[in-house]
């Protein structure tokens, strides 16, 4: 049978052993081995096989045929390799059989001619596409409905109500006057709260420079292929076209064993040339295709949460347009995995590499190395909630699902997902791989994402604060605190940082001057807060930067206090938003990057040979029409 995939008439029977050999002691399915090591493509490797045991064969399976395919559990959908559909008034049996399960079907059709005419071969890729096509309507409501059914209470779907949000909107407004007005009107728990919001983010910064390591942890060795599980990567796209072939280079460059890669590009239906421009690199069988069909809402843990059930891997993670991951990084989270049963995600170091194209990517590029380098993995040693990156996380696929997904409402579904996984005492870690990812260069593009950040962050707030005793219950008062605390400071501490200054302005404009009674008192203290807020973010940006060893960005820090001015312009369009578009998803555009860009190219042939089958040709074959043997 190894003879007839490879079509090599010069491949002797010990050759084929070898082949063979080799494929099972890596514990691979010898036609996976074929078609990822050997570079037969699939449909001609399924051919092959059809026609050396006798089956009839299609290159797909056909649409307008009736019959059904739905699956009893939807997390299933993945491990189907069959489905029955009616064919001329006689049921077929569409189905992708392994190579022990080919060498079953063929023995048992010599012992029973009459099933050859009940039987058709198609290749994998195709009956995926076709199941997935079959339950698109389940696939939909399940990737909107999934989370209300497991946990109703964490869904920004039910929570998120108008009235719910007119409350935050307005209490959050209150807060910010009540603070403005303090020193006037001798409010000294407004100041005392203001002083809180301001501190504590600070203080987590500086006990994240304190408590640092001096030395990376250990390395781990990288398991050999054998050792290695199926591992799905998804690549949410809408309107990405020109990101395609960078992001097909990045994942090429992965240092993982190909027959064990289940790339998806999930794709909106309605971006047609994103569709056309990743069906150029459907040739390589590590990637397929997943199109969600159009409907609400318009977000990316939709469309992940509509890919999942279809996902092959023991794990999974997640990678945006612009994503160039470090080659090792899928192994390194393997690695971890299995090292440690109680992890059940990993968030690996998002790296901005094109912080030198403007004062906002110098600002975006120091905020990265600080948050990534520096206070997550401090949050994760603590033991208190990590609000995740929305790319680059490592999960467990059954623990994923368990959860509920991703929360298709939430626009910042990973903060979400990371107080989830607090919530139910899933812990989260830091992985030591990082992913090259390019910062918005102009004032409307970063206007636009930090606006849906904010907005998710309220939406967090605001959800798993609907029921607090219950909070409190699952997190312990560390976690709690720390949830309350540091989730309202990323709301509102830039604006606080612009109050700050406001406030003394117009304590001196309105003629009230410092040696008044208390006056001095509400400027130093506004100042004191204005200095540790800027300062501490400075110090964390510098020794991110440095520690990445991007030298030149760090005199650019010294511009934070205008950036500030940004992130409260966005609080307020957040604020905005949430009332009146809560789900609204800010498409951020991409481009490929400097040093790729100019060297976007037709899609390689991958030819890979194994020391095994030096000196083995593979031909192309001729994928067979259907028909049925008599």
């Amino acid at each position: 049978m190894l003879r007839a995939v490879l079509a090599e008439d010069r491949l002797t029977d010990d050759m084929a052993l070898r082949i063979l050999s080799d494929a099972l002691l890596l514990e691979i399915d010898p036609l996976d081995y074929c078609v990822r090591r050997l570079g037969v493509p699939q449909a001609v490797a399924s051919a092959r096989a059809a026609q050396w045991a006798g089956l009839a064969y299609h290159d797909t399976v056909p649409r307008d045929l009736e019959g059904s395919c739905e699956p009893a559990r939807i997390d299933a959908l993945a491990q189907i390799r069959s489905c029955r559909l009616q064919v001329f008034g006689r049921d077929v049996l569409f189905c992708a059989p392994d190579f022990s399960a080919f060498l079953r079907l063929a023995e048992h059709v010599r012992a029973n001619p009459d099933m050859r005419g009940r039987l058709c071969i198609v290749p994998p890729r195709a009956l995926r596409a076709f199941i997935a096509q079959c339950a698109a309507p389940v696939l939909t409501t399940s990737a909107r409905q999934r989370l209300a059914r497991r946990w109703p209470w964490a869904s920004a779907h039910l929570e998120l109500t108008m009235p719910a949000r007119i409350i935050f909107s307005a209490l959050l407004l209150t807060l910010l006057v009540c603070i403005v007005a303090a020193p006037f009107s001798g409010q000294p728990l407004m100041i005392a709260l203001s002083i809180l919001i301001v501190a504590a983010p600070a203080v987590l910064r500086i006990a994240a420079v304190v408590t640092m390591r001096d030395t990376p942890p250990p390395r781990l060795p990288r398991p050999a292929d054998v050792d290695l599980p199926i591992y799905t990567i998804l690549l949410p796209l809408r309107d990405e076209a020109a990101m395609v072939p960078q992001l097909y280079r990045a994942m090429s460059a992965i240092d993982y064993p190909p027959e064990k890669l289940d790339i998806k590009f999930v794709v909106e239906a309605d971006s047609t040339v994103t569709i056309a421009a990743v069906g150029a690199y459907l040739r390589d069988s590590r990637f397929e295709l997943v199109v969600v069909p159009k409907s609400q809402p318009r977000t990316k843990p939709k469309a992940m949460n509509y890919a999942l059930p279809l996902a092959r891997g023991e794990f999974i993670v997640v990678f945006d347009a612009e994503d160039r991951p470090a080659p090792d990084q899928l192994w390194q989270a393997a690695a971890r995995f299995r090292q440690d049963a109680g992890l059940a995600c990993l968030q690996a170091e998002l790296v901005v590499d094109n912080g030198g194209e403007g004062l906002i990517a110098a600002q975006f590029a120091g905020e990265y190395a600080a948050l990534f380098g520096l206070v997550l993995p401090a949050q994760a040693r603590w033991g208190l909630p990590v609000p995740l990156g929305g790319t680059s996380n490592h999960f467990r696929t059954q623990t994923l699902r368990a959860i509920g997904g991703w929360d298709s409402f939430n626009v910042t579904e990973d903060a979400d997902l990371g107080v989830r996984l607090a919530r139910l005492g899933q812990r989260v870690d830091t992985l030591a791989s990082h992913t090259l990812e390019e910062a918005p260069v102009s004032t409307n593009a970063w206007m636009a994402q930090r606006t849906r950040w904010v907005k998710g962050w309220m939406q967090t707030f605001i959800v798993h604060n609907r029921q607090p005793l219950q909070l409190l219950r699952d997190l312990g008062w560390k976690s709690f605190a720390f949830f309350e605390l540091i989730i309202l400071a990323m709301i509102l501490a830039p604006v606080l940082h612009v109050t700050f200054m406001m406030t003394a302005g117009l304590r001196l404009a309105t003629g009230q001057p410092l040696s008044e009674p208390g006056g001095q008192i509400w400027i130093l203290g506004y100042l004191a807060l204005f200095v540790l807020g800027n300062c501490a973010a400075f110090l964390v940006n510098v020794i991110g930067l440095a520690r990445l060893k991007k030298h030149a960005l760090i005199p650019l820090q010294l511009f934070l206090p205008i950036y500030w001015l940004l992130l409260a312009a966005a609080t307020f369009r957040a604020v905005h938003e949430l009332l009146v578009k809560p789900y609204y998803w800010a498409k951020t555009s991409h481009r490929p990057a400097r040093d790729t860009g100019a060297r976007a190219q037709a899609v390689p042939e991958r030819k890979p040979t194994p020391r095994s089958a030096r000196g083995t040709k593979t031909s192309a074959g001729r994928s067979a029409r259907i028909r049925f043997p008599s």
